[in-house]
């Protein structure tokens, strides 16, 4: 999607980051459109190698405050999550505040899969076994603790407990809907009073995981076709992961939807090793979690500049799961 945050590179800019990053030069390059904040390339290299370079919007262009150095976020995902057994492309390069770009970039392993949410041909059976595996790799990315920090650490947006973390977390988006003059089905102070509201069940989570919080289709690379039966090749789009509740990370698989019982994701995560119980308290925490992620769906729109009727149906069901899931909160 088209976004005022992706960063134009030329082909010489291009070929000039990968010679230093691999040594080796370009025949090809390709823009990735598919994503919504940073810029990416596929790029075919002389030695017959395929990679991908994804570079971070220019540091002093208006973003949210959570996306404060998104790609050292990343970064330390794939070297944590990797050796945990979560599927990765790996990573071959990071350059932070590169003298040339002005900013950050990584390149990774190109994958030769295809999106889950642009895959054809998968039977009910094909996709409930996918949500079954995509369970097990939550599990195993929720193995990995953190160290005595909730939130976004990069970002400074962090607590010693996850009730201080998510609050300032939410604080922090709220201002930004003040900064971008975000039209919202309800007041901040609404907003505000549901969370807060219940920011005493966050008490429960006691130790820091890590949470990637954006595993919707479009960031699920499924086995090429011709490899039989999909399974999921990797996982993509760390940059928004945080340390926090493991519950969180199924609010983007269902989104604009409900996480059930009955749910595969759930079987899988759990036979995995994974703990998920839906207590009333569960339930409340969950339903702040999609107000967060519906709230940030919606205030980004103006800093990225989407296109107005491309994000349409995005906003318009942002603005419902919002809606809905206060509604739920408001019930005492």
């Amino acid at each position: 999607m088209e976004s005022k945050t992706k960063r134009r590179l030329t082909t010489a800019q291009l070929e000039e980051l990968i010679l230093e990053a691999t040594g080796t030069g370009v025949t090809s390059t390709e823009e990735l459109t598919d994503g919504f904040a940073n810029a990416v390339w596929r790029i075919a290299l002389a030695d017959g190698r395929q990679v991908v370079l994804k570079a971070a919007p220019p540091p002093d262009l208006p973003q949210l405050r959570y996306e404060r150095e998104l790609l050292r976020t990343e970064a330390m995902v794939y070297h944590l999550a990797t050796p945990a057994g979560v599927p990765l492309a790996r990573l071959l390069h990071s350059a932070f505040d590169h003298p040339r770009l002005g900013g950050d970039f990584l390149v990774l392993s190109a994958l030769d899969g295809v999106p889950w949410n642009q895959a054809t041909g998968l039977s009910d059976a094909d996709q409930a076994a996918l949500r079954h595996e995509l369970g097990a790799h939550l599990a195993r990315l929720h193995t990995i603790p953190g160290e005595g920090v909730f939130g976004y650490p990069y970002a400074g947006l962090t607590g010693p407990t996850w009730r201080d973390a998510f609050l300032v977390m939410t604080g922090a988006l709220l201002d930004d809907a003040v900064r971008y003059e975000t039209t919202l089905p309800c007041s901040l102070l609404d907003i505000a009073a549901a969370v807060h509201g219940d920011a005493h069940l966050l008490e429960e989570v006691t130790a820091p995981v890590l949470v990637h919080a954006d595993v919707w289709p479009g960031n699920v690379f499924l086995t090429p076709p011709s490899a039989g039966r999909p399974r999921i090749q990797a996982i993509i789009d760390l940059e928004r992961a945080f340390w926090g509740d493991p519950l969180a990370d199924f609010v983007t698989p269902t989104i604009f939807g409900e996480l059930r019982e009955d749910d595969p994701i759930v079987a899988g995560y759990r036979q995995a090793g994974g703990v998920l119980e839906f207590t009333p308290q569960a339930r409340r925490r969950e339903a702040m979690y999609r107000v967060y992620l519906y709230l940030l769906m919606l205030i980004e729109e103006t800093p990225r500049g989407y296109p107005e009727e491309s994000y349409r149906r995005i906003r318009d069901l942002s603005t419902e799961g919002l809606t809905q899931s206060l509604a739920y909160l408001r019930q005492r």
